[in-house]
């Protein structure tokens, strides 16, 4: 497990605020106890857009919830040689959620 935590934007407004005002990026990350890419990363993103957002996530959104995917774990489990088929079928006919294969 990594100790990957997010910047709050009070966190990132300073950040970028000690940046305009001249402060190197090595001495933000020493007094901030950051990584000198991940204030580069801020500084950069600031400069091309302007602002301290963070991007939207990329990729397909997720078709089920958690308690979904928990269902679909626990029926698994319940049988081991049920078929994908199986598995979108019980779900579709308990949740009335469609999920693909």
């Amino acid at each position: 497990m990594s100790n990957h935590q997010r910047l709050v934007d009070g966190m990132r407004w300073r950040i970028v605020g000690r940046l305009e005002a001249g402060q190197s990026q090595v001495q933000i990350c020493r007094e901030f106890n950051l990584t000198t890419s991940v204030v580069c990363n801020l500084w950069k993103q600031f400069q091309d857009t302007g602002s301290i957002e963070r991007k939207p996530g990329q990729g397909r959104p997720r078709a089920t919830t958690a308690t979904e995917d928990r269902y679909l774990s626990i029926i698994a489990r319940r049988n081991r040689g049920a078929t994908d088929s199986q598995l979108s079928r019980d779900m579709y006919a308990a949740t009335g959620t469609r999920v693909s294969r």
